[in-house]
């Protein structure tokens, strides 16, 4: 099997480095690809200085487009497999071969690393948390599947989720939308015990200015997805 790393990168020149080299060590029987989405600090110096594999965009397309962009990639480039890993450094890719696994093992479309599960290492802010249990129950009502993690990044995806997501992916803040958008489409989506870390370097993009806005839009992105797909459970 082909398998891929997509990595979404926005000015996390403090962290590429030693995410990439851990990825190297970590998950040797994965290639990788970092999409630059036109990072603004010294984020493609560290991937030209080191010889990386990477996209550069020419310009800012947001977290959506930048991992459309990877599947892009991945679709076109015939891998059987490809998951998300965080260039911040909070996704562990020692659990890859296990999550890679577990898609056959359980004959899933796509395998979701989720740190509610056992509830070890780094359990995101209070308030991150309340959103998390949201989506949660959002996704359950309208789905009747229960994802523990439904905001986890690191996700792996089938050659079918790679083939959607070549052609259609949520724009911002896509992990929830694009759960729901699996599930209505009768995909099966499985959840495995992860431990992360908190981001080892660069900002996160969702503050708590953004938080309201964040809630509001993701719900009715899902509301809208439910709809477009008969709203059925």
């Amino acid at each position: 099997m082909k398998n891929l790393i997509i990595i979404p990168a926005f000015n996390e020149q403090d962290c590429i480095k030693d995410t990439v080299e851990m990825i190297r060590r970590e998950a040797p029987e994965f290639d990788y690809i970092v999409i630059n989405d036109h990072s603004t600090d010294g984020t493609l110096n560290v991937l030209v200085d080191n010889r990386m594999n990477y996209i550069n965009l020419p310009a800012n397309l947001g977290i959506g487009g930048a991992v459309q962009t990877g599947y892009l990639y991945a679709y076109e480039n015939d891998y059987d497999t490809a998951v998300q890993v965080d260039a911040d450094g909070q996704h562990d890719p020692k659990y890859l071969a296990m999550m890679l696994d577990a898609m056959k093992n359980e004959n899933a479309d796509m395998i979701i690393g989720s740190r509610f599960i056992e509830n070890k290492g780094f359990q995101s802010t209070f308030a991150r948390r309340i959103g998390i249990t949201y989506f949660t129950k959002l996704i359950r009502m309208l789905t009747g599947a229960t994802i523990t993690d439904p905001t986890s990044g690191l996700r792996m995806g089938n050659r079918k989720v790679i083939e959607l997501f070549a052609k259609d992916y949520p724009r911002d803040y896509p992990e929830p939308e694009s759960i729901v958008a699996l599930l209505k489409r009768g995909m099966k989506i499985k959840e495995v015990p992860v431990m992360m870390r908190e981001r080892q370097g660069g900002v996160s993009s969702i503050n708590l200015e953004k938080s309201v806005y964040y809630m509001i839009k993701v719900s009715m992105a899902i509301l809208i997805e439910n709809h477009r797909q008969g709203g059925k459970k």
